[in-house]
């Protein structure tokens, strides 16, 4: 396969590595997107408690009767709507994660049954956790933008002057709390979840961090990696 070049002050520049440079943030993006779905769905299937927004999400499931895909889905879209107002701008990242994730969960809820016995249950909420935080490191090394509920966090920090961690853990209480009174399972899955999220997505954000573009090649959305949802 010929290389594209172009020459700039007598020096020839391959555009290959600009290639495939955006190939793998792409590919973190969308595999992560992809594997966020799926890990929520395992904490579903192991029915010890869902990630504060699913609570939310399942509740709202029961109570609608759509999937808990599709209802995802809408709440993203609607929370999004809510950047207008905090002036947020949103990425290829942000919109794929409202498209993405919810599709994932629900394929992945069709494949994988409900788990019995406490030791499968405990592996299967342990999985969904770990993996989980795989796939927020991966879709945020990627930097094409935050989800739209961490860029609503970080929207109102800026706009409250409130930190991130009070604005975050205020939000998620009111849907932990909003879920759950609709029918959304809490548990200790909920309690893991929340403890081990931060340092599981740390680890991860340096193993998948994708090194800059050596060779200016045009980026189609960046940002601070770290600060999308893990200062706490």
């Amino acid at each position: 396969m010929q290389q594209s070049t172009t020459t700039t002050g007598g020096h020839v520049l391959s555009r290959q590595p600009g290639r495939r440079h955006l190939a793998r943030r792409l590919t973190q993006l969308y595999g992560g997107l992809v594997l966020y779905g799926a890990s929520s769905a395992l904490l579903v299937r192991s029915g010890l408690g869902l990630e504060p927004w699913n609570v939310l999400h399942q509740g709202l499931a029961e109570r609608t009767g759509l999937s808990m895909g599709v209802v995802l889905t809408i709440v993203g879209a609607v929370v999004l709507l809510l950047w207008i107002p905090l002036r947020q701008r949103p990425g290829l990242g942000t919109v794929s994660n409202v498209l993405v994730i919810g599709a994932a969960m629900d394929a992945t809820l069709v494949v994988v049954p409900d788990t019995d016995g406490w030791t499968l249950r405990i592996a299967t909420m342990a999985a969904g956790i770990v993996l989980n935080g795989a796939a927020t490191g991966l879709y945020i090394a990627a930097r094409f933008g935050p989800g739209p509920r961490d860029g609503l966090m970080t929207g109102l920090n800026r706009h409250t002057g409130l930190s991130v961690r009070l604005v975050r853990t205020a939000v998620e209480i009111t849907v932990v709390v909003t879920g759950f009174a609709l029918g959304g399972t809490v548990g200790v899955g909920t309690i893991l979840y929340a403890v081990s999220i931060g340092p599981l997505a740390q680890v991860f954000l340096r193993v998948f961090a994708v090194p800059a573009a050596s060779d200016g090649s045009t980026v189609v959305a960046a940002g601070q990696p770290g600060r999308s949802i893990l200062r706490r």
